[in-house]
């Protein structure tokens, strides 16, 4: 069967079960399984698949990294740090509409899957107030989020395109910056500038009450900075980080009186649905991998008479959809792109811009699927201003890229 023809009737399967309402991490097994029964049908490759699978540290490391920053939202929510942060920076900031931009925007500096479901509840507690679906807050989350995947020399994705493509970070990063601000631009205008702000009357506080809500302000703050730090300058896996991260904050906050269970930490973190999801989308990936569903992707595009940047977009796009992480479409295309021609900017850039565009339409993206699962959002909804949104960026992306090459 055709290899394009396979791909659409994979992602059939995944919207008709969607529609029934099936958790998105069987819909993805499901369809995981009919490409392996029309590509391999062999049960040695099915078992290869689910062995890499949890062989794999990436596996723990993205289970466990998103179990311990559900464990630091429990503290933090349960201490009333949260809620006292999202008043302090209302003081600080009145615009409600900054902040719902910022904070994720803020947390998407965490190399971590988890910082998606980090940030989820601050933009629940900051629009409170406000009219918007469930489905609008997890796109400004999901969006927001996701605005350095071009100008962070910590992304996991772009370390390992630069290392790839043969060019500096400095390079790299110069040269893609400036669609972080269109990211921006896009966002606001689609997800931020239509939100309507009710009259509120400014609360009369005591000073006392101030001080509060700045100390909560700090011990809200406090552990995403250690966790960045202990990430990029000791270089330990996230899971690591915000696991030591949470065992400290429950000292921290014993300390300053703001004592949370650690019962209640633990086994409340521990979501078995989000569990089964996340490993059934990372057994998906794999079933790909053992099959050569993606190699042979490539070298469909390789084999046709499309200009090179062309088949670059596409196959980043595809597999960005495939795969649903950066280290996925760079891994596969960034190797292309650097024997094409090693230190190539201008390609390099078109497969990081399409790669990321199909890594934000897709449910094996673990950040969406977290997303969705906090606000309790229909997918289909919240990818609709997602894909227009990308839709404008790469149109933007597209025609400067072609009038500056």
């Amino acid at each position: 069967m055709n290899i394009f023809l396979l791909l659409t009737l994979a992602l059939l399967i995944i919207i008709v079960l969607l529609r029934f309402k099936i958790q998105i991490g069987l819909c993805m097994l499901a369809s995981g399984l009919f490409i392996w029964a029309l590509r391999s049908a062999s049960p040695i490759s099915l078992a290869q698949a689910f062995y890499e699978t949890f062989t794999l540290s990436r596996t723990y490391d993205i289970i466990f990294a998103l179990y311990f920053v559900m464990c630091l939202e429990i503290e933090l929510r349960l201490s009333g740090s949260l809620t006292d942060m999202v008043k302090a920076l209302r003081r600080l900031c009145s615009d409600v509409k900054i902040l719902l931009a910022a904070m994720p925007a803020f947390l998407g500096l965490l190399p971590s899957v988890g910082g998606a479901r980090f940030s989820a509840p601050i933009v629940q507690e900051l629009s409170e107030r406000l009219t918007l679906t469930p489905e609008h807050k997890a796109a400004i989350n999901f969006w927001f989020r996701h605005l350095f995947e071009f100008s962070s020399p910590i992304i996991p994705g772009m370390i390992m395109a630069c290392s790839i493509a043969g060019v500096t970070f400095g390079e790299f990063i110069s040269h893609l910056c400036w669609v972080t601000g269109l990211a921006i631009a896009v966002g606001w205008l689609i997800l931020i500038r239509p939100i309507k702000l009710p009259h509120e009357t400014k609360p009369v506080e005591s000073p006392a009450q101030i001080r509060h809500e700045r100390n909560g302000l700090l011990l809200a703050l406090l552990p995403v900075a250690a966790v960045f730090m202990v990430v990029v300058f000791f270089k330990l896996n996230a899971s690591i980080a915000t696991g030591a991260v949470v065992v400290a904050w429950v000292v921290v906050l014993a300390a300053v009186k703001r004592p949370v269970g650690v019962k209640e930490i633990f086994l409340g973190a521990f979501d078995w649905k989000m569990t089964l999801n996340i490993c059934c989308i990372l057994y998906f990936i794999q079933i790909l991998s053992v099959t050569e569903v993606l190699g042979e992707i490539v070298a469909a595009f390789q084999a046709s008479p499309l200009p090179v940047p062309v088949i670059i977009a596409c196959v980043s796009f595809i597999i960005g959809i495939l795969t649903g992480m950066s280290q996925g479409h760079v891994a596969i295309v960034m190797p292309i792109v650097a024997a094409l021609g090693t230190g190539n900017l201008n390609l390099a850039g078109v497969a990081m811009a399409f790669g990321v565009a199909g890594q934000m339409l897709t449910p094996t993206h673990v950040c969406l699927i977290v997303t969705i699962d906090y606000f309790k959002a229909d997918l289909f909804a919240t990818l609709k201003p997602v894909l227009l949104g990308e839709v404008l960026l790469l149109t933007v992306f597209s025609v400067y890229t072609w009038l500056t090459w």
